[in-house]
């Protein structure tokens, strides 16, 4: 039953709202609990709001709701019941709640329970100045901290109708206790990319809670134990899953990866198992304190590059109806810019959306303690109004020096839809890292095999520094990865030439046609054995490389059990077992799954792999190459053995750290000698990538290795340490 002080008489009035003024107001006002009402609107008691503070928040006995807009003439504030599409009352702000842009005013005695809110703005209509105010218009808040109405993913409004987007008052008070951040070096990072829907929502993930954050949080003892210190969760902002929406051969397809967002300080709440009325949030926070409190760090995917409005033929209900020509980038004649390649482009270096790209990502790390940000095409971030690359990009700036973003992981897609590629170039003040697109490039081409790709294949393994030890920033701005959410899992890297994303229903024509991905002779699956093993030991291969690379590693998620999209390299639209993680492949490649945590454990024993230590005593350099025989650095188009080693001291400093990767990407054997082994030490071997593996394997003894010299099969991975002879 609601409330009896929900009063709807103004509703029907369309002028001018009534307003009366209480009196004997006193002049000198304490705390909040003490502020007093000062206008009546409609029947509502109201006064000036937070005006600092933009969004809906919660006074002590009322709603302050505050929004701002450069060109509008006038704002009116949209109550509606809870699933109501009209409004019970509509508040006019006076002109006194008008201070500079910002519109500010605090309703008395409302029940947030029962309690929606949206707003519309008057202004001038002129779509080739870029300008869209039509008061008719229902305009959601850009800083809602929940959405309405799509609880329940893929169920569209009644009657097929479009959204009208309301929010939400939320209650933040979850308790996160003493709980303090991780803070794990960049170069410690082993990161893992999931998508919160697609990791459980497969029957065979075994919880109860599929394809939700409480889903994703029944594995944390799964990933704990895989070894890796970082979750990148692929888009969490509220976004339409049905936008798009379309059925093909009888398969309806979604926006799935959620790659357009709506709102941007939302959690999507279609990923939410519990039902979290005015505490939309939780259900996430809880999952990353637990994430945290087993020392995985939270990464977040963010879209500032674009939104859901799209361009001129999109929606009109939230950035467009407030300052479109502010938050977006516009030709001269009032259209949209698509250096995104989604419709439209945000103008990310306005002072107006660099101020409020700062305050979401502030939120998400106060609120949520989020560890880092991954920005999608994020070379967008770096252009002007007009679309040109600048220099020093405002935003990226403040962003690198912004206090409480200091210790927060900020990582760049550095290429956008547009042509700009910045990789080993993207504007960082030593603060930004980037996904290291020339990493997977060339150890994909490396890998299986081809010419000319051995001399890349050492500078991307050893930390690119070509591309990263002129502006200083070194191995740890380079995230090194093999596989993501975008193109072929790894499995299907070396199970398939060619994209097969018919099933998307654009004639095969969307999708990466460059992959470097090679089928080892049979496309897609097969009962080939020797077939099924090359492709196991090409996983391996992949995998010993990525770990055994200077820069934080990355890797997309079941690729530890060759987890298959059965050859779809742009699964954006497949929200079925296409994108699904199929866990029941945990137990078919096992082997796969142990070799990788222990490539991690390995990894976290050696931190001369992960970065630059104290020099060994033997003065050994820290990294030296071995192509074939000791200090052979020499590489031509034909090299395709290589040998890395790495030098210095182990973690507490009490001991030498040597160990020695080799790499035969060659079809035949090839002989490798090592370099002799430390004074007092010999060389163990712990990788042999065309042995099967076991826990606690003696590779050694699988292998024909006499002294420092062996055959190394073809296609195969060596990794040795450096153990003491007592």
């Amino acid at each position: 039953m609601r409330k009896q002080h929900i009063i709807i008489k103004g509703l029907a009035n369309e002028k001018e709202p009534e307003r009366k003024k209480f009196e004997n107001v006193p002049s000198q006002l304490g705390n909040v609990s003490a502020l007093q009402p000062l206008d009546e609107i409609c029947g509502f008691k109201v006064r000036p709001g937070h005006y600092r503070t933009e969004g809906a928040h919660m006074a002590e006995n009322g709603v302050s709701f505050t929004i701002s807009s450069h060109g509008a003439k006038s704002c009116t504030l949209l109550l509606f019941h809870a699933g109501e599409q009209k409004p019970y009352a509509k508040l006019k702000f006076p002109d006194n709640y008008h201070i500079g842009n910002r519109f500010s005013m605090l309703v008395f005695d409302l029940d947030i329970e029962d309690l929606e809110y949206a707003y519309s703005f008057d202004g001038p209509y002129d779509p080739e100045r870029g300008l869209l105010f039509n008061k008719d218009n229902v305009i959601l808040d850009p800083h809602a901290k929940a959405v309405t109405g799509q609880h329940e993913w893929g169920q569209k409004p009644k009657g097929n109708k479009p959204f009208v987007y309301h929010a939400r008052v939320v209650r933040n008070d979850f308790e996160w206790g003493a709980m303090k951040n991780p803070e794990i070096r960049f170069e410690d990072l082993i990161i893992y990319e999931t998508h919160v829907r697609g990791y459980t929502k497969d029957s065979s993930s075994g919880v109860h809670e599929k394809g939700t954050y409480e889903g994703l949080r029944r594995k944390i003892p799964y990933l704990k134990d895989l070894g890796v210190n970082a979750v990148e969760l692929m888009p969490i902002f509220e976004f339409d899953e049905m936008e798009g929406e379309r059925y093909y051969n009888g398969r309806k397809l979604y926006n799935y990866w959620g790659y357009s967002t709506v709102s941007y300080f939302a959690p999507n709440t279609s990923y939410a198992f519990f039902n979290e009325h005015n505490h939309e949030g939780d259900e996430l926070k809880r999952l990353i304190y637990d994430l945290k409190k087993n020392g995985i760090e939270v990464i977040l995917d963010v879209v500032f590059n674009h939104t859901a409005e799209g361009n001129e033929h999109g929606p009109c209900f939230s950035f467009k109806g407030i300052d479109n020509n502010i938050y977006y980038m516009l030709t001269p004649d009032g259209y949209y810019y698509n250096f995104s390649g989604c419709g439209n482009v945000m103008n990310c270096n306005h002072p107006v959306v660099r101020n409020f790209i700062v305050d979401c990502l502030r939120y998400w790390v106060t609120e949520y303690r989020v560890d880092g940000f991954r920005f999608d095409l994020a070379s967008i971030l770096s252009r002007d109004q007009n679309g040109a690359p600048m220099e020093r990009p405002p935003l990226l700036e403040e962003l690198a020096f912004d206090t409480v973003l200091a210790k927060t992981k900020l990582i760049a897609e550095a290429w956008d839809a547009g042509g700009m590629y910045q990789v080993g170039s993207f504007p960082s003040w030593n603060r930004w890292a980037e996904w290291n697109g020339r990493y997977r490039d060339d150890m994909r081409r490396f890998l299986k095999g081809d010419e000319n790709m051995a001399a890349a294949a050492i500078t991307r393994i050893t930390g690119s520094a070509d591309l990263y030890s002129q502006n200083g920033r070194g191995y740890r701005a380079s995230v090194n990865f093999i596989t993501c959410h975008d193109g072929f899992t790894l499995y299907d890297l070396y199970s398939y030439n060619m994209k097969h994303n018919e099933e998307n229903g654009w004639d095969n024509t969307d999708g990466d046609n460059n992959s470097n991905s090679w089928n080892c002779g049979v496309e897609g699956e097969t009962d080939d054995v020797n077939v099924e093993n090359l492709r196991r030991r090409m996983i391996k291969n992949a995998f010993s490389a990525l770990f055994m690379s200077r820069g934080p590693a990355m890797f997309y998620q079941g690729d530890e059990f060759c987890n298959t999209q059965n050859g779809n390299n742009n699964a954006y639209c497949q929200d079925n077992p296409i994108s699904w993680i199929d866990w029941r492949r945990l137990d078919e490649y096992k082997e796969i799954h142990d070799f990788v945590r222990f490539m991690i454990k390995f990894r976290k024993k050696h931190p001369i792999i992960r970065r630059i230590t104290a020099q060994a005593s033997n003065n050994l350099p820290e990294i030296t190459i071995h192509n074939g025989y000791p200090f052979n650095g020499q590489t031509d188009r034909n090299t395709r053995l290589i040998g890395v080693m790495y030098s210095g001291r182990n973690e507490a400093n009490t001991k030498d750290d040597v160990v020695f990767y080799g790499m035969n990407s060659y079809w035949e054997p090839m002989s490798l000698q090592l370099p002799s082994a430390p004074s007092g030490m010999h060389w163990k071997m712990v990788v042999n990538t065309n042995c099967e593996y076991k826990d606690g394997a003696d590779f050694g003894a699988m292998s024909q290795f006499t002294g420092n010299m062996m055959l190394v099969p073809p296609r195969t991975t060596v990794i040795f340490e450096a153990v003491s002879d007592k």
